[in-house]
């Protein structure tokens, strides 16, 4: 069951007339069994898994909490760090692992062996791990008390709003709000509805509507051209936005009618001025859980200039692999940390520069220079983390420093004729504003009720273009794979 899907329009009422129609206690229960039941539309095989990582996070964290010996502790942790990231890194990893292992021993004359199996990758895999890891080791710092009701618990990683496609939720967030009931409330309909507006028009009007020019050029590497390359990656900037942040909206907009608050995971990211920012305001819940559970314990910054790169090349190589068992994604995250640490190193040279010129780092001009320089990194990234393949990087990137062909030749053949040039200009312009317009009534409080005649105008545009382009039915988000 996806977001945008019949029967999501189904599920989701039922699930809120349980919620507020129950007491307290089976209106728990009941938001346990549909978050289960949403989970279980995907392959009832799948539960298994997560009740295992489940249950294991959830005894260990008992274990942690009142036992007094610290090797009691540590053997607890341990254990629940094998089994999330033993599970984890064998349904989403083997086959990687084992596919590069098999074309390693082909390179040096060993033959051609197959040691693939035939898994099947868990929905969300990634997201809940990273959320039961997080709760075990706050536990073992003592930062957060374990969980008593297993049932609660396991709401907290279940809750199916964020279940498959995050925020990653904190423990000290989630839990408080999942033990209380909120009462029906017109603020939190009006901003929940809001927001869920707001992320289907990112996916079906904006994502959808740019994929397939997006995949005109990704899934034909050989017949592409430069502009092609170029032009398909500045769309594609736009459709994993728009279908990411689209899919955290409509999460965020679900758990907001029930009164549940979930945590902001973008903030405009492209206009950043920095890669180091970029991070602070892209998939937020992921990168301040790189921060907090891996570069600090890695010594984070308060440490030698050396070993502070390091640290920021492991969190980055960290954050390809958890986005795919792929060379491209660990090229991506590689190819951030290589910016990142350049940033880094380069940062007093500069500030030197701008000082001795005069231009203070409010300057109109630099900030203007600035968001363009990390726009056009992020987007030359894109190419590796959208690439099919090793081989169609190899040839994207060749493209790139070769001729760039004709660009009247280039766009009939991504399928972008003037009126589709103009609708999808037009529905970017819209989402920027849903994006303006938000940031500055602050949607996720007040539910937009300022600027009533704009919000009016860019709803009509919204329900119109939903209707007219949704007819050929929504693909699912490009963050379910991860």
């Amino acid at each position: 069951m996806t977001f945008n899907s019949v029967e999501f329009l189904i599920f989701f009422p039922i699930t809120i007339l349980l919620y507020f129609v129950l007491p307290k206690k089976l209106s728990r229960i009941s938001l346990l069994i549909m978050s289960a039941i949403f989970y279980l539309a995907w392959d009832y095989r799948l539960i298994v898994l997560i009740l295992f990582t489940t249950a294991v996070s959830y005894f260990c964290a008992i274990i942690i909490e009142r036992s007094e010996k610290q090797s009691v502790k540590k053997l607890c942790i341990v254990l629940t760090l094998i089994a999330c990231l033993g599970v984890l890194f064998f349904f989403k990893y083997y086959n990687f692992l084992a596919t590069s292992f098999g074309w390693a021993l082909k390179q040096f004359g060993a033959g051609e062996y197959d040691f693939t199996l035939n898994l099947v990758l868990p929905v969300g895999i990634s997201f809940y791990t990273f959320q039961t890891l997080s709760y075990a080791i706050d536990v073992y710092r003592g930062t957060e008390k374990a969980e008593h009701d297993f049932l609660l618990y396991s709401l907290y990683v279940i809750f199916f709003p964020q279940l498959v496609a995050g925020p990653i939720e904190r423990p000290g967030n989630l839990i408080p709000q999942l033990r209380e009931k909120n009462a029906l409330t017109s603020d939190n309909v009006r901003a929940g509805l809001w927001k869920m507006a707001v992320g289907f028009f990112k996916k079906i009007v904006v994502a959808d509507l740019i994929a397939e020019y997006v995949n005109a050029v990704y899934n034909n590497a050989q017949a592409a051209t430069g502009w092609g390359v170029v032009i398909a990656s500045l769309l594609f900037s736009v459709q994993i936005y728009c279908d990411f942040s689209g899919y955290t909206d409509i999460a965020i907009g679900s758990a907001r009618v029930m009164g549940i608050r979930l945590i902001k995971n973008f903030d405009r990211p492209y206009k950043s001025q920095s890669i180091k920012e970029f991070w602070a305001r892209w998939h937020i819940s992921l990168s301040s859980w790189l921060k907090d559970y891996l570069y600090f314990p890695l010594g984070g910054s308060r440490c030698s200039g050396a070993r502070h790169m390091f640290n920021l090349m492991v969190v980055f190589f960290a954050s390809g692999l958890w986005h795919g068992a792929n060379w491209t994604f660990v090229l991506w995250g590689l190819l951030h940390g290589v910016m990142r640490v350049c940033g880094e190193l380069t940062a007093p040279c500069r500030k030197r520069l701008w000082a001795s010129l005069g231009v203070n780092d409010g300057n109109t001009v630099l900030v203007i220079s600035r968001r363009i320089v990390t726009f056009a990194l992020i987007c030359f990234s894109w190419v590796f983390f959208r690439a099919n393949s090793l081989g169609d990087l190899s040839v994207l990137l060749g493209k790139l420093f070769t001729p760039w062909g004709s660009l009247s030749d280039t766009l009939p053949a991504m399928g972008l004729s003037l009126t589709a040039i103009v609708t999808a200009v037009l529905s970017i312009i819209v989402m920027v504003e849903f994006d303006i317009l938000c940031e500055k009534t602050d949607c996720s409080d007040v539910g937009c009720a300022r600027h009533s005649s704009l919000m009016w105008c860019v709803w009509a545009v919204a329900v119109a273009w939903i209707m007219l382009l949704s007819v050929g039915g929504a693909s699912t988000f490009i963050y379910f794979q991860f």
